[in-house]
C-alpha cells in the first residue's frame, strides 16, 4: 500500500508530458469584432485542443504591436504590414506567417456640405489622418494625387486624428480617416446620411495596402519547436475565424464577453462582424494564405514615396508561407 500511495504521488507531481505550451497574442486595438476570431478559438477550446495555453492582450492608441514583439511581450502580433515592413527595415525582424484580412477596410470618409464630392476636392481641405502607421496609405494617396501634406504651400491640411468621429461632426475636419467595419458605422449612428457623405476606399484608389495579418519574429520562426507552436496557432486561428463567420451571432457575444470597458454595443459589433466577414475573403489558395502579388503591392506602393518614402529598399525574407502550410498541411 506504501509502494502505490508512493507512485501516485509521484505521478501527481510529475509534469505532464501534453502540458499546454504557453503563447501570446498582442492585438493592434481593443476587443472588438475585427478580432471575433482569435477569442473564439480560445472561448471554444480551439488553442486548447491544439496544445497551447493561449493569453490574448489588447491594444490601445499608446500600445505598439511591433515594440511590444521586439520586447518579448508577445509571440505573435495582428499588424498592418506598411507598419510591420517600415519596423523591419529599422531592425525589428517581423514576418508575416498568416494574412487574416484579404482586403482594405480603410477610408476617407467627406462631407458633401465641406465641398468634396471628388478626390481633387480634398486641394485645400483639413483632413484627418490617423498615425502610428496608419497613416502609409494616405500619404502613398496624396503623392498619388499630387498633393503635398507639408509644409507653408501644402495642398491639404492634415490633422492628427483620434481614434473617433468628432473632427468630422464637428466640422473641424472635411474628411476623416474611417474604417468600413468601424468608425463609418458610428459617423451613421452620429445621425449623417450616407447621401451627406462622399466616400473614397483605398481599394478604389488603388492605394490599399495589406491590413490585419500575423507576424512573428524570424529568429523564432527560424527554430523548429517554436515554429511548431507558431503552426498550431495559426491552425487553431484559422478555426476561430471559420466558426465566428459562421456564428456570427455567437462570435459577438464572446467578444463582450472580453470587453472588459463595456463600451462596445452589440448591435455594432453585429455591423463590425458583418463589414469584417467582407475582408477576411479566403484567396483561391485558402483562407488566410498571403498572396504574392498582394504583398508586393504593398511593397511598391510603400515604395512609392517620392521625397520621404517609408521603406527604401524591397525586403527580404518579409513573410513565409511554410508556417501557414504546416498550419493546413497544403
Amino acid at each position: 500500500m506504501r509502494r502505490l500511495i508512493l507512485t501516485l504521488a509521484l505521478i501527481a507531481c510529475a509534469p505532464s508530458a501534453h502540458a499546454a505550451d504557453k503563447l501570446t497574442l498582442q492585438l493592434k486595438w481593443v476587443p472588438q469584432a475585427q478580432f471575433a476570431g482569435y477569442y473564439v478559438a480560445l472561448a471554444k477550446g480551439f488553442y486548447k485542443e491544439a496544445g497551447l495555453d493561449v493569453t490574448i492582450r489588447p491594444g490601445g492608441p499608446d500600445i505598439s504591436p511591433e515594440q511590444v514583439l521586439a520586447g518579448g511581450g508577445a509571440d505573435v502580433i495582428v499588424d498592418w504590414m506598411p507598419a510591420a515592413l517600415a519596423a523591419r527595415e529599422k531592425g525589428v525582424k517581423l514576418v508575416n506567417i498568416a494574412q487574416i484580412f484579404a482586403r482594405s477596410g480603410m477610408m476617407l470618409t467627406c462631407r458633401k456640405d465641406a465641398g468634396v464630392t471628388t478626390p481633387q476636392d480634398l486641394k485645400g481641405k483639413t483632413l484627418g489622418v490617423w498615425f502610428s502607421g496608419n497613416e502609409f496609405p494616405f500619404l502613398a494617396w496624396m503623392q498619388r494625387l499630387g498633393y503635398k501634406v507639408s509644409g507653408s504651400d501644402a495642398d491639404v491640411r492634415v490633422l492628427k486624428q483620434g481614434f473617433n468621429v468628432d473632427p468630422l461632426l464637428q466640422k473641424q475636419a472635411a474628411c476623416i480617416s474611417t474604417m468600413t467595419y468601424n468608425e463609418y458605422g458610428q459617423v451613421l449612428d452620429a445621425g449623417l446620411k450616407p447621401d451627406q457623405l462622399a466616400v473614397f476606399g483605398y481599394e478604389e484608389q488603388g492605394v490599399a495596402m495589406l491590413e490585419d495579418g500575423l507576424y512573428a519574429l524570424e529568429p523564432k520562426i527560424a527554430d523548429a519547436t517554436t515554429r511548431d507552436r507558431l503552426a498550431r496557432f495559426v491552425k487553431a486561428t484559422l478555426q476561430g475565424w471559420d466558426y465566428a463567420l459562421s456564428h456570427q451571432d455567437e462570435a459577438v457575444k464572446i467578444v463582450l464577453d472580453n470587453d472588459a470597458s463595456g463600451a462596445q454595443t452589440e448591435l455594432h459589433q453585429k455591423r463590425m462582424l458583418a463589414e469584417v466577414a467582407k475582408l477576411a475573403a479566403a484567396p483561391k489558395e485558402g483562407f488566410g494564405f498571403l498572396r504574392e502579388e498582394d504583398a508586393n503591392r504593398t511593397v511598391e506602393i510603400l515604395l512609392g514615396g517620392k521625397s520621404d518614402p517609408v521603406i527604401t529598399k524591397k525586403p527580404e525574407g518579409a513573410w513565409t508561407h511554410v508556417v501557414w502550410k504546416a498550419a493546413t498541411g497544403k
